[in-house]
């Protein structure tokens, strides 16, 4: 044999031991990590799904309701129940589940600078095996407020928080008519020198100003914000109403969202021969909105106005609180609540404290956020010669009540009868209530605004659960509100 074929056998001979010892490894290898996987998996199985990924924020949360918690796992989970969850401090809740997450969505906002504890227990994923449990925590910013302050040479809005710190100017012009704030804008209603109307938009810092269309040259009047969706609404009158066709309180909404569009506002259909709209409120949580008219018709329906449903007459709407669906409705027979969901009237439940009820006459009502009910209540107290209690006579001041579902009462401020509730608003979390007051009613004079108001204003900041006084500023209309002062107040 030659020496060429006998070097070519041993190479061919020492590739197939290679190829032998390659496929041995690779074999115990692939053996190994099949082993490592199978560790791993029956590891995993016995642990329980596992939290890969957490997100929430806090500061939206804070600032209006629908934000959520959301825990991504490790594997897909079967459906969570309410059940298994709980929220510290106590707050309305829903729970989804999908694929590998878990959501908390918070149904009202949550407390400012509050930390909040989440626990999900008896978790378990589709496949079977251990359960476990998920804990999470994190802790809410704390709030804010704007303020309308009129002056004699500029009108301002300022910001500030709670603690008492110089409010910051963010927006100034010579004569601001009111204005309102969602989770991202401010939409201010203005005049200039020669009454013409605007309706400026900026950001929350007072930046990024524009201008909303609106129907004609005509005036803007109850303004108000959505409870979500940067939606904001307002009755229109043209400057020229006695001429034929002369548009008086329509009401038409318009979008914040899209700050380069120059869309058209859009007029709320209203049924019925009488078009004019004495009061409105949006519905929380809905597309909804509530439509009192000049002739007293109480309607519910869409903004296109297709079927509307006729909730019977009103004069007045006090207001529908946050996360419900119940109106506070004054009617020419007395207060009463009206459910939108199924047009059921009830009687205002009587204030009662001490298991007397409260004694006054009643002002304007502020529902309080939330399923459970309850509402803010200002009394003015009346002495009647020869006893004490409610009834006609010399006012000797006023209490506001914070009033449960059930009517139990107590005071969570007072005032002098020398001065006057304009308007009482309630956080969005129902934390706080902002009242605004006018000093010494009798000698402070009215401006001379479409909506006119006290030279001298001051919101005092209350804590509710306790009656607390946190802080009082200068100005009136705070952000909290989402419709303006009412002069029935």
């Amino acid at each position: 044999m030659s020496t060429d074929a006998t070097r070519g056998g041993r190479r061919a001979a020492a590739r197939r031991r290679r190829g032998r010892a390659f496929a041995g490894t690779f074999a115990a290898v692939a053996g190994t990590l099949a082993v490592l996987g199978l560790a791993g998996a029956a590891a995993g199985s016995a642990q329980g799904p596992r939290v890969t990924a957490v997100q929430v924020d806090p500061a939206a949360a804070a600032a209006a309701s629908g934000s959520r918690l959301i825990v991504t796992m490790n594997q897909s989970l079967r459906a969570i129940t309410p059940a298994q969850v709980s929220v510290t401090p106590a707050t309305e809740f829903t729970v989804d589940t999908s694929g590998r997450s878990l959501g908390v969505r918070f149904t009202l906002p949550l407390h400012d600078d509050t930390e909040y504890t989440v626990r999900v227990s008896r978790i378990s994923g589709l496949g079977g095996g251990p359960v476990a449990s998920v804990t999470e925590r994190f802790t809410t910013p704390k709030t804010s407020i704007f303020l309308l302050q009129r002056g004699r040479v500029e009108d301002r809005i300022v910001r500030s928080d709670l603690s008492g710190t110089d409010p910051e100017p963010v927006f100034r012009a010579a004569h601001i008519e009111d204005f309102r704030a969602t989770s991202s804008h401010l939409v201010i209603s203005t005049l200039d020198a020669r009454g013409k109307a605007a309706l400026v938009v900026t950001d929350l810092r007072g930046r990024h100003q524009r201008e909303l269309p609106l129907p004609g040259a005509g005036t803007v009047t109850r303004l108000q914000s959505a409870d979500r969706g940067e939606l904001i609404g307002y009755t229109y009158s043209d400057a020229d109403l006695g001429t034929s066709g002369a548009r008086e309180s329509r009401l038409y909404t318009a979008s914040l969202k899209d700050a380069a569009a120059r869309t058209p506002p859009v007029e709320v259909a209203v049924s019925g021969a009488e078009k004019r709209v004495a009061d409105w409120r949006f519905v929380p949580d809905s597309d909804s909105i509530l439509v009192l008219t000049y002739d007293g018709r109480m309607l519910l329906g869409s903004p296109s106005g297709r079927g509307a449903a006729d909730l019977g007459t009103g004069t007045a709407i006090d207001g529908i609180a946050r996360g419900s669906s119940v109106a506070v409705v004054q009617r020419a027979d007395g207060m009463v609540t009206v459910d939108l969901t199924d047009a059921k009237v009830a009687p205002l439940v009587e204030a009662t404290a001490s298991g007397r009820a409260v004694p006054g006459h009643l002002g304007v009502v502020t529902p309080l956020p939330g399923k459970a009910g309850g509402s803010l209540r200002p009394y003015t107290v009346l002495d009647v010669a020869g006893g004490s209690g409610g009834g006609t006579g010399v006012p000797e001041g006023t209490t506001v009540y914070r009033v449960a579902a059930d009517g139990v009462s107590g005071a969570v401020f007072e005032m002098p009868v020398a001065d006057a509730i304009q308007q009482i608003c309630v956080s969005p979390s129902g934390q706080y209530a902002a009242v605004t007051v006018a000093p010494d009613s009798v000698h402070n004079d009215y401006d001379d605004y479409l909506l006119p108001m006290p030279v001298k204003l001051v919101t005092h900041i209350v804590t509710l659960a306790t009656g607390h006084e946190v802080h009082a500023f200068s100005g009136f209309a705070p952000s909290w509100c989402q419709v303006p002062p009412s002069l029935g107040q």
